[in-house]
């Protein structure tokens, strides 16, 4: 294949406005579930997450393929996956050595399942793919609803445990001395977690679901420190990232989930940047106290 193929079967916009008409259901579930990633992502880089999103997505994928193999609906193979692994999480992964040993433990396991579903199940190889790659453009009215219904229960779910999870995730020990709720709190979130992980699958699929609910909070991160800022930041970051991943996906003949990766990388590296940037002028404009003393 030589580079013009390649560069037309990534990118290729004809018939690109009838296109578009057809996958208003699936820019709708992708802004959706931006808006449930930034947000739950905040607290995944709060709570030093990132490997146990990883492991759940492993066992979310193990669920999805064994619906698959049984004609089961995936979704909710994949949810009772994820749940199953965040619980086990939560449970049992009190100090952060522990978790991060089950998570290595949980992480092939579910990925050795998961491939062995797939080998047995006998139906389009697509199907298959799609458990691992994403495969967003094929939702229709009834799955945007319950998409819709699960990640509002989700979100409801996160702020009214917002300010008492801020305080357990920025200081775990205060906040247990102060009566703070803090084991009940972490497997309270490992659980939303969990359902987020498998709600995510549906775009990005099992293997790239990182790039929804860890790399935009970790790119607003670099470029501020409020608390509501990153916030905000990082669900922008998310949303644009999987619609613009979404509508740059049906000018070509990929799946979507590179698209969004490649969308929340380029958007991680401008932030690291940019935070580069504002720290070396704060460090060049700053008086060192061995210098305030000579002068």
């Amino acid at each position: 294949m030589d580079l013009d193929s390649i560069l037309r079967a990534i990118f290729n916009f004809e018939n690109y406005g009838e296109l578009l008409a057809l996958v208003q259901n699936s820019i709708w579930a992708g802004a959706l579930l931006g808006l449930l990633g930034g947000l739950m992502g905040t607290f995944v880089m709060k709570r030093d997450l990132a490997f146990a999103v990883h492991g759940i997505s492993e066992l979310s994928f193990a669920g999805a393929a064994f619906a698959l193999l049984i004609g089961a609906d995936i979704v909710f193979g994949s949810l009772i996956g994820s749940v199953l692994a965040a619980l086990l999480l939560g449970v049992m992964g009190v100090r952060a050595r522990d978790k991060n040993s089950i998570i290595g433990v949980i992480m092939p396991f579910g990925l050795g399942l998961g491939i062995l579903f797939l080998s047995l199940y006998e139906g389009r190889a697509s199907n298959k793919f799609g458990l691992l790659t994403g495969q967003i453009v094929s939702v229709d009215t009834v799955q945007l609803q319950v998409l819709a219904t699960a990640a509002l229960v989700v979100m409801i779910a996160l702020v009214a445990i917002w300010r008492p999870l801020t305080f357990a995730s920025v200081d775990p020990e205060v906040a247990e001395a102060r009566g703070v709720p803090v084991r009940t709190l972490g497997i309270g979130f490992m659980v939303l977690l969990g359902i987020s992980v498998a709600l995510s699958i549906q775009v990005v699929g099992a293997l790239l679901v990182l790039a929804l609910l860890i790399t935009p909070a970790a790119a607003a991160l670099r470029v501020t420190s409020s608390p509501r800022l990153v916030v905000t930041l990082s669900v922008a970051f998310a949303v644009t990232a999987t619609v613009g991943g979404i509508m740059l996906a049906l000018g070509g003949r990929i799946p979507i989930s590179p698209y969004v990766t490649t969308l929340s990388f380029l958007i991680y590296v401008v932030c690291r940047i940019v935070g580069g940037v504002r720290a070396g002028r704060g460090l060049n404009g700053r008086v060192l106290p061995a210098e305030a003393g000579a002068a």
